[in-house]
């Protein structure tokens, strides 16, 4: 029936017991059956038998893949789309993680993401770039570099000279991929670029060679589907208050000033909202001296304007003048994407051309809700002064913050664990299960354009706090339902203090 016993005598010692248990796979394997079926059960004179867990079947398997009884592996990273802080700290723990299992396995890095896989341009990870993996961990931006390529776009790849009139894009990339011999994939990006690196993936096993595409999820605006928490997110956040904590000292420079501030975010408002949230929380820690103008209701947030949500202008403007005749000053964050539409509408109506990436998305720099908003709402509540400042550049370049740093390792020592499992996905925490599970999600479950759930407790207790109405976007569709989970960092705390306990 399959069964195979294998007797073996050591030292009660988790590694000794993971060495055995990878010898045993071997045999089994020999012996034509296959390891995920193996049942690994320990027999010790101080305890009953235990029937070891399936995370050490799968390192057991993981170890005698890596030894020779799954083929030869050659892994290779690859970055693409905007910056995130997650690129090169998600790289170094790759390398420090791999390396940790066999310092032999062969690691190589695309320059500019896809523009490199399609040039065959590549750096190898040497002895002494293993060595300094901890340098990439604490550093921003990406160490290999990164493009915006859509290997389906063909026009689009011949313009750039990234492939020959009549060339597939996809396939040039694909023959890519074999000459190097790589056999494991990992793409570090939004859902474009991870369901990018599937269609691939798919292209070669119709092809009958055998790829392992596991992704990790970049992306600040944290809109990927089903994943709760996007790598790079939570320092994006706190980098947009940071940077938003110098900038609100501009209203002293001029009265009745209007300041907009203008966070990345083309569909979703989460990294808005997020971002206000965290620069009140900071804010309350400061000292204040209003005897003397040095007051918290001149640097507060007034109004938080995201995708999600329906605006008002003209009531707005009307709130929004109470506050100017009483502070002197308003204080605006809003999501680069909202009111995109209507935008787009108006600069159409008069004749302009709205510039698109190679993905079709309008350029967001382009559109300039920013100044649209602070030219609307200005003149109503008679502003002397407006300035629009972006975070986005200061936010997403940044090293990532501790809790980010946390984030990215568990995703990348699961990222490892599925890859040398031979098992393709997107690795983060899947909200459609009950405990938010850290797995590799399915391709075909990955899709972008999650929106920020309005109707959680702390943006609509943040609303409230700044005396903002809420109403939802017409249509409705961001109020969903919605499965209240704990947050990452709760989760954290609870681990921190048990490990503590212990």
């Amino acid at each position: 029936r399959g069964i195979f016993f294998c007797n073996f005598t050591c030292e009660m010692r988790n590694t000794y017991l993971l060495f055995a248990a990878a010898a045993m796979v071997a045999a089994a394997s020999a012996a034509g059956i296959s390891p995920s079926t193996v049942n690994l059960r320990v027999n010790s004179p101080r305890s009953n038998a235990l029937c070891l867990g399936s995370k050490m079947l799968k390192e057991a398997i993981a170890m005698e893949r890596l030894r020779g009884g799954g083929g030869k592996l050659k892994v290779a990273f690859l970055t693409a789309g905007g910056l995130a802080p997650c690129l090169s700290s998600s790289i170094g723990y790759l390398i420090e993680i791999y390396n940790e299992y066999d310092p032999e396995i062969e690691m190589i890095g695309y320059v500019d993401g896809y523009k490199g896989l399609l040039k065959g341009e590549y750096v190898k990870v040497t002895p002494e770039v293993r060595r300094l993996a901890p340098v990439f961990v604490a550093s921003g931006g990406s160490p290999i570099g990164n493009s915006r390529v859509k290997l389906t776009n063909i026009k689009d790849c011949v313009k750039r000279g990234l492939v020959k009139e009549g060339q597939d894009p996809q396939k040039v990339a694909a023959d890519q991929l074999v000459k190097d011999g790589v056999t494991v994939l990992h793409t570090i990006g939004g859902d474009d670029t991870n369901t990018a690196a599937a269609d691939l993936a798919a292209f070669l096993k119709r092809n009958n060679y055998a790829l392992t595409v596991v992704g990790l999820p970049k992306t600040i605006d944290n809109d990927v589907y089903p994943i709760k928490l996007s790598l790079g997110a939570m320092t994006a956040a706190q980098q947009g208050a940071i940077f938003y904590e110098n900038v609100v000292n501009e209203h002293s420079a001029n009265p009745r000033m209007l300041i907009v501030h203008e966070v990345m975010g083309r569909h979703s408002g989460w990294l808005t909202a997020a971002t206000a949230k965290t620069y009140r929380e900071r804010l309350v820690s400061r000292n204040y001296v209003p005897q003397l103008g040095l007051n918290e209701k001149c640097k507060d947030v007034h109004a938080i304007y995201v995708p999600e949500m329906s605006i008002d202008l003209d009531a707005e403007a009307a709130r929004l003048a109470r506050i100017m005749d009483e502070v002197g000053n308003v204080n605006i964050f809003i999501s680069e994407g909202a009111g995109m539409d209507e935008i787009i509408k108006r600069m159409e109506a008069a004749g302009q051309t709205v510039p698109r990436d190679a993905f079709g998305h309008p350029k967001l720099d382009a559109v300039n809700a920013g100044k649209f908003f602070a030219d609307q709402l200005g003149e109503k509540i008679k502003a002397e002064k407006t300035l629009v400042q972006k975070s986005g550049y200061f936010a997403r370049s940044a090293a990532p913050n501790d809790e980010d740093r946390a984030l990215i390792k568990r995703c990348c020592h699961k990222a490892v664990e599925s890859a040398l499992l031979g098992q393709s996905g997107v690795v983060g925490q899947d909200e459609d299960t009950p405990n938010l599970e850290l797995r590799a999600i399915e391709f075909e479950r990955i899709a972008g354009g999650k929106p920020l759930c309005v109707r959680e407790g702390w943006f609509q207790q943040t609303l409230k706090e700044i005396g903002q109405p809420f109403t939802p976007a017409v249509g409705g569709h961001h109020e969903g339902n919605h499965i209240e989970h704990p947050s990452f960092e709760d989760e954290l705390r609870k681990k921190l203090s048990l490990v503590g306990k212990a």
